[in-house]
């Protein structure tokens, strides 16, 4: 047997024989067949199995908890939204770049010939960067198109921008924008932290009490970026129940952690979680119960921050009574709490979602203070984690290494914006905003090239994003299937899937190495981002610098090489390249070790130095001070936001908007896929309304409801529920954005539609999605089918 879609012939690159796949192919049985093939997306690895009419995929044998995402995509209901072959919008094809931008998305496309779309796309980026300069153009993308490390758009796209002369790029994730520019000026990158989470059998072992703020959504762990391949998060939750370790949730939602035992739910008012934990650090100080040989030998700053805390900057004491009034959680309740930690060997846990809103770097700043303060950071089982549940890998006894990586090439361009700024600059060119300390300027961008993602998901107020979405020349957009981003683009190259063609998928702290078998034949005319743009760099005389004369198989091995040579500086031996392709999987479970988060640095600070200016914990920061930003000061604070229960907006919308990541998808990915369309209930996503608000508004289970404040509307189904607190909605994101008419009535429950494109603050400017009021009521008129699973239509 042979892998499909790789020639037999063996090709010479650089004087050096490349075997042919086919010559790779192991003979030794595997459960009947010659061998087993894989592919891999971010939420999992599939095995590919081949029945009599097609491929079928199911979930990896060795994944104890394998999810369910993804097995349906081959599947008629999935491939019917399949993009079969180049579209450009008709005015722009008809009237040139430019034209008419206010039709994105209402008028119809046509289909045109490869060499035609890919003659127009070259011509276009040539006209932009002679007329305009390379400033004006925007590379977009998310990252989650495929887990291959070589077939992954975001690499693709970046390098190929790259080798055009640059472009504007964007910086962090809307899922850690505020958090990953907070936490170096106080501890370490998140990208270290993560590498070196304490492992799940070290807290079954040492831990005696787990508090979470935010939970452990078991939805969120099914994913790495890179690719999952043994889900760990429910075995290492259930074996800390095992061992009898105590838990505790602090949310406004119960139903984000799942242990098989008993948890605690303590309800707490939506973006005030700061508060509380400055309250509990207050009373460690106060009751004398606080590690004061910790905070003078491992941190910086202790004094400011007790000055603060004390009342002595403002007057404000910040103890549990003024903490009660603001969180809704009893003064008592905090007060026991913070004897309880200090007294238990505990892990205090923060989810990303608390730095998803205004003042977001907050709560991550107070969660590491109220861990120093407790004063068990670098003690096994002790200490804080950064998103336990966030991804799958953190807490793996895996090595944090790095897999094979596609080079992106050096931008000649510096300008940048924070991902969760887009709107602001296509809006603002020429204005300034700042970011950790520094002032940059919004370029003018008069053409956006995207590959990977869908902003029409993950930015805020959907609204506000398409008034933007009209003012560049030309949208280029690489897609898979007929998404909101593909619809509101002016032209639209179909992709392949991961299914579709051969890769490399690795994960750091991930247990295997898959080589990702091509299952199917690229899908109509569809082709991989690499022969795009590689047809592309030919048209624009730079094809020998985008693909240094290699071809896809080439690349693959080049990259394999590349990480094996590297990681064997490490201790990691990796099998030749022949040999991994013939075995699919490589198993690095024999260099699992356990890990304590930042023991070394406890052991010996002076060896072991953070990377803070300090090289300590900085619990006030000169550097963070040094900025004079009134909404991140050198400590942390708790800072009202503009929209929460506390608000006087309260009184016109009076519902906290969770919009949490969804549990039947990666993001938008697939959502209208069978698996995620059982989830919708009569054909759109479900909003949970505590049960007393919905006795209130005469709302019940299965009414279509509609969620308004002055940013939008949308409808969406209830779910009347006891998991969230009263006076908070929970709605996922995810749904594909559906508003193509002139009405602004989001049909099928996107809730961007709703939520502030407000930046964190003026360190981050990182996503504030959370930060978000509405009003509910119920829809009473019959209510429009969705056509956001609808074909775009398109001229005869």
């Amino acid at each position: 047997m042979r892998k499909a879609g790789i020639s037999a012939s063996p090709k010479i690159i650089y004087g050096r024989a490349i075997p042919a796949f086919a010559d790779m192919i192991s003979k030794r049985p595997h459960n009947g067949i010659c061998f087993m093939r894989y592919s891999a997306y971010h939420w999992g690895i599939y095995q590919i199995e081949d029945a009599e009419k097609g491929p079928t995929l199911k979930g990896f044998e060795r994944d104890l908890e394998p999810t369910k995402i993804g097995l349906d995509q081959l599947e008629p209901q999935v491939k019917r939204l399949r993009i079969a072959r180049p579209a450009i919008r008709r005015s722009w094809l008809e009237n040139g770049p430019g034209s008419a931008p206010h039709l994105r998305g209402r008028e119809e496309f046509v289909e045109v010939e490869w060499n035609q779309a890919l003659d127009l796309v070259a011509k276009e980026l040539a006209r932009i960067r002679q007329k305009h300069g390379n400033s004006s153009i925007f590379g977009g993308s998310y990252g989650w198109s495929s887990a291959g490390r070589f077939h992954h758009a975001q690499s693709q796209v970046h390098r190929f921008l790259n080798s055009f002369g640059g472009y504007v790029r964007h910086v962090d994730t809307y899922s850690l924008g505020a958090g990953r520019v907070i936490m170096p000026h106080v501890v370490d990158s998140v990208e270290n932290l993560h590498g070196e989470h304490t492992s799940w059998d070290v807290m079954a072992t040492h831990t005696r009490l787990f508090v979470t703020f935010g939970g452990i959504p078991a939805k969120n762990s099914y994913v790495s970026s890179g690719g999952a391949t043994e889900h760990i998060l429910a075995d290492g939750l259930r074996r800390m129940n095992e061992a009898k370790v105590r838990f505790i949730n602090i949310g406004p939602v119960s139903d984000n952690i799942e242990t098989g035992g008993p948890v605690e739910w303590i309800q707490i008012r939506p973006n005030t979680d700061a508060a509380m934990m400055l309250a509990l650090t207050y009373v460690m100080i106060t009751e004398e119960l606080a590690d004061e040989k910790f905070l003078i030998k491992y941190c910086v700053g202790y004094e400011k921050l007790r000055a603060y805390l004390l009342g002595s900057e403002d007057g404000i004491r910040k103890d549990p009574v003024w903490a009660e009034a603001i969180t809704g959680v009893s003064a008592a309740r905090i007060e026991s709490l913070a004897r309880e930690i200090v007294t238990t060997r505990t892990m205090l846990n923060i989810a990303y979602s608390l730095q998803r809103a205004e003042n977001g770097e907050q709560p991550f700043f107070a969660l590491v203070t109220l861990a120093a303060a407790a004063g068990q950071i670098g003690l096994p089982g002790g200490g804080f984690g950064i998103g336990y549940g966030a991804f799958n890998s953190i807490g793996s006894q895996q090595p944090g290494i790095k897999g094979p990586t596609l080079p992106q090439g050096d931008n000649a361009v510096r300008h940048f914006i924070p991902v969760a700024r887009i709107a602001d600059m296509l809006l603002k060119p020429g204005e300034t905003f700042t970011y950790n300390g520094e002032t940059h300027t919004y370029q003018d961008i008069k053409l956006i090239y995207w590959a990977g993602g869908n902003p029409y998901h993950h930015h805020q107020d959907l609204h506000r994003l398409r008034r933007a979405w009209e003012k560049p020349d030309t949208i280029v957009v690489h897609e898979q299937y007929w998404t909101p981003t593909a619809k509101l683009a002016d032209i639209v190259f179909p992709a392949t899937i991961p299914l579709e063609r051969e890769d490399i998928s690795f994960a750091s702290r991930e247990r295997y190495l898959v080589a990702m078998s091509k299952a199917v034949e690229p899908f109509e005319q569809a082709r991989d981002d690499y022969s795009i743009f590689s047809a592309l760099a030919d048209r624009l005389g730079i094809h020998a610098h985008y693909t240094e004369g290699r071809d896809a198989a080439g690349w693959i091995r080049h990259l394999y090489d590349e990480c094996s040579r590297r990681i064997q500086a490490e201790g990691i031996d990796l099998p030749d390249f022949a040999e991994f392709w013939s075995e699919d999987l490589v198993d690095l479970g024999r260099y699992r070790r356990s890990a304590v988060l930042l023991e070394p640095f406890r052991s010996d600070p002076e060896k072991n130095p953070l990377p803070t200016p300090s090289g300590k914990i900085e619990l006030f920061s000169e550097r963070l001070a040094s900025f004079k930003l009134d909404d991140c000061p050198g400590h942390p604070v708790w800072l009202e936001p503009r929209e929460w229960l506390g608000a006087e907006k309260a009184g016109s919308f009076p519902f906290h908007l969770i919009s949490d990541q969804p549990s039947r998808k990666l993001h938008s990915q697939l959502d209208h896929a069978s698996f995620s369309l059982d989830g919708k209930r009569n054909g759109r996503e479900c909003v949970a309304v505590n049960k007393k608000d919905a006795l209130s508004l005469g709302i019940t289970d299965c009414d279509c409801i509609e969620l308004f404040n002055e940013r939008g509307r949308c409808l969406a189904t209830a779910l009347v529920s006891e998991a969230v607190m009263p006076g908070v909605v929970k709605l996922s994101t995810g749904a594909w954005f559906d508003p193509y008419d002139e009405s602004d009535l989001d049909k099928h429950g996107n809730p961007n539609v709703l939520t502030q494109d407000v930046p964190a603050s003026n360190l981050s400017q990182g996503c504030a999605a959370h930060s978000a009021l509405v009003g509910i009521r119920r829809f009473d008129d019959t209510p429009a089918p969705s056509s956001a699973h609808e074909l775009p239509p398109f001229a005869l």
